[in-house]
């Protein structure tokens, strides 16, 4: 018997005169070739004499009848191609696209970030320039398509670019993270073509930053409360309402933005989707924040703004369905802005433990250190894991709703356990801003908090494993379609 793996799980039957030793001798899963005999040589998933054991009861009874089928002798091999959902192999290694990725936006990071981020944060200083180095080399549209003016890579690349940027300056994470996934790719994804033509290349190309407005002070987790209105006239809809804590506000030239169109219709049903352009909504607060001090968080107002049937995003009355499946990708880049964090804290106390000597020797040669090490980097590999997997889901076009929330749940607790315990590990210095442990401390509360809190992301996880409500990335794929 032979089993093979590309594209679909294939069984071939061979007769058993010669088919056990072949099985033995050539245990390497993935590959088929003939024998000098003629014969099927390789093995299913295993080693050498424990590959059979592998295989499950019931494929070794279908491969038995098989097998028997074919009659015994060195006669030809039946064959015959089914469709087995094993998994693919895992692999954990990054390809050499996303190592190369990771390692241009490492170096750009420490070169131009790091240097200036405790500055940024002293001063809540937004570096506007900052934005135009990271388009010219491609990191404003990592995960766009090339036809959009974007770099062209996958889910995992742009994951490991936030998570560098944020391991150097959390704010300058967020910043991509919701002018990326919050609002070029929902653009993409529900967009038609003359929209996504129109508004995707000059975000991609960083010739515009973008803002997601949907939270309003009545409306947080519960979006559908959103009392923005859309009135209709002749030949589009009038906008009017009040927003707040819209990231990228002030410095936005596309805002996609979420108003109810129908006002008799209570809850989600009534909310539609629009793209504004920057200049239609008024800026009235630059929020003061405890952390993310390099990003601008902004309480706008829109005052009559005129938009066209052509800025409607998606279909009238379907704009929570596309903020919530647009959240449910987000919430992988906010699992890596705090991955990126606590990794920054980690690396700044495992130095420090080598460094700070007390009682004659370094403090990390101390048990209790050793513990609080072991522990960080543990949950911190553990986290990523989770974001890379989430990422990967949503590559390849599989359901990622559960899989990102337990990312954002778990990296986002995981950011403030561990900078908190770097903190712990340097003492009274790490109380000061002589270290930037406390910036991170202070950055990586908000992760519990935007993109959906902790406690939503535990609902969605729960009324997913019960069974409870429909993926909403199957939706935002069904609507992907060019229209």
């Amino acid at each position: 018997m032979a089993v093979a793996r590309s594209p679909c799980t294939v069984i071939f039957t061979i007769v058993p005169a010669h088919g056990s030793d072949a099985l033995k001798a050539l245990a390497r899963p993935g590959e088929v070739s003939r024998a000098a005999s003629g014969g099927w040589i390789t093995s299913a998933f295993g080693a050498n004499s424990f590959a059979a054991a592998a295989l499950s009861f019931a494929f070794n009874a279908v491969l038995q009848a098989r097998t028997i089928a074919a009659g015994v002798g060195g006669g030809g091999a039946a064959t015959t191609c089914e469709h087995y959902d094993y998994a693919s192999p895992v692999d954990f290694e990054l390809t050499a696209e996303q190592r190369e990725i990771q390692e241009l936006t490492r170096e750009f990071a420490v070169r131009e970030i790091e240097p200036h981020a405790g500055e940024w944060d002293r001063e809540h200083r937004f570096p506007r320039d900052l934005f135009s180095q990271l388009a010219e080399l491609g990191l404003m549209g990592t995960c766009i398509p090339e036809e959009y003016g974007g770099a062209g890579a996958d889910s995992v690349s742009y994951v490991l670019v936030l998570e560098e940027l944020s391991r150097a300056d959390a704010g300058v994470g967020v910043t991509v993270a919701v002018h990326t996934s919050a609002v070029t790719l929902p653009l993409l994804a529900f967009g038609t073509d003359e929209q996504r033509s129109r508004f995707v290349p000059p975000l991609a190309r960083g010739e515009h930053l973008g803002a997601f407005a949907l939270t309003e002070p009545e409306a947080g987790s519960d979006a559908g409360a959103l009392r923005t209105r859309a009135d209709a006239d002749d030949d589009g809809w009038r906008i009017t309402g009040a927003k707040q804590w819209i990231t990228n506000a002030r410095y936005a030239g596309t805002v996609l933005l979420f108003a109810r169109t129908d006002q008799e219709t209570p809850g989600a049903r009534g909310v539609s989707a629009f793209v504004l352009d920057g200049d239609q909504v008024r800026v009235t607060r630059d929020e003061e924040k405890l952390g993310l001090n390099s990003s601008v968080t902004n309480d706008i107002v829109v005052e009559g703004a005129h938009v066209g049937r052509d800025r409607l995003l998606g279909d009238e009355g379907q704009g929570l369905r596309i903020a919530l499946a647009t959240l449910d990708g987000g919430r992988i880049g906010i699992a890596a802005q705090a991955i990126g964090i606590a990794q920054a804290a980690y690396d700044v106390a495992s130095a420090y433990a080598k460094e700070r000597h007390a009682f004659g020797r370094p403090i990390g040669k101390f048990q209790a250190i050793q513990n609080k090490l072991a522990d960080m980097a543990t949950e911190i590999e553990a986290a990523r894991l989770l974001v890379y997997r989430a990422a990967w889901l949503k590559d390849n076009d599989r359901p990622h709703a559960e899989a990102g929330a337990m990312a954002k749940l778990l990296a986002s607790a995981t950011a403030r356990r561990q900078t908190g315990e770097a903190i712990q590990i340097l003492g009274g210095y790490g109380y000061t801003k002589e270290f930037p442990v406390e910036r991170y401390y202070r950055d990586a509360k908000i992760t519990e908090i935007y993109e959906g809190t902790s406690e939503i992301q535990r609902l969605v996880i729960a009324r997913s494993i019960l069974g409870l409500q429909t993926d909403p990335t199957h939706t935002a794929r069904r609507a992907s379609a060019p229209r």
